[in-house]
């Protein structure tokens, strides 16, 4: 990790990037040359499993930093994403103090939590053990989800636990969550991410949002977040396609 990742996340600076989903290495390889500050690599959606992750981790390299969203709050999952090499780990329906607390444990070593020590890709399969042991609880991020009107409501005390380098706000799960399914811009909807943006605010907590397009961020990034996930590989995909078919058509 040479990238400073975290660093640059908890000093504030804007850093914007590009979900991957496709199982498919050279796809993440091709976005990561784009220049994007770092690459959301979905494991939770979609049909990522370990071996597709380890892959796109590897076409990656060190030029863009991964961060890994892992299917759930599980230590196995957590640790196993870690030792492939990931920058960091975003965890999903992350709802309590308690449950927060419990990813940042699995996430770091001892003394700071309780990850599992072994010789992974991030050990340089072990012939740079120490080095990576020596840095780990420095580089690697530590993102969790709001995403649920549980969240919502314990909000203040989640972004109190030590540990948590950014909330990311799923205002499509929250609007579920509430009843309000797709409805992001109905005024609950709004009503609990202005909770989460003014409780993450107070304390200095970095905010990521996702959007499709650019102008779906801008307003994000007006009121201050500042981890930002702009479209999906998919979506360049199939839209620079259908943009060529049209003006060839």
């Amino acid at each position: 990790m040479t990238h400073h990742f975290r660093a640059r996340l908890k000093a504030g600076e804007r850093l914007i990037g590009t979900m991957a989903t496709l199982p498919t290495p050279a796809a993440a390889e091709i976005l990561a040359g784009v220049g994007f500050d770092w690459l959301f690599v979905d494991g939770e959606h979609g049909p990522l499993g370990t071996g597709d992750v380890l892959g796109i981790l590897q076409a990656v390299g060190d030029r863009t930093p991964c961060i890994v969203r892992v299917p759930g709050s599980e230590e196995p999952m957590i640790k196993r994403t870690l030792d492939l090499g990931a920058t960091g780990i975003i965890v999903p329906q992350t709802n309590t103090a308690e449950q927060v607390a419990n990813v940042v444990r699995y996430a770091r070593y001892a003394p700071l939590g309780a990850r599992g020590v072994g010789l992974g890709r991030a050990h340089g399969y072990g012939l740079r053990f120490q080095e990576y042991m020596d840095k780990a609880n420095d580089e690697v991020a530590v993102i969790v989800q709001a995403e649920h009107a549980d969240a919502v409501k314990n909000i203040d005390a989640i972004v109190a636990v030590p540990g948590i380098d950014a909330i990311l706000l799923g205002p499509y799960d929250l609007a579920a969550s509430l009843g309000k399914m797709g409805s992001i811009d109905d005024p609950e909807v709004t009503s609990a991410i202005d909770r989460v943006t003014a409780a993450c605010q107070k304390v200095n907590m970095p905010l990521r949002i996702f959007g499709v397009t650019a102008d779906a961020v801008r307003p994000y990034l007006e009121r201050g977040y500042t981890l930002i996930v702009a479209s999906v590989d998919t979506l360049f995909l199939g839209t620079a396609a259908r943009s060529m078919l049209s003006q060839l058509r």
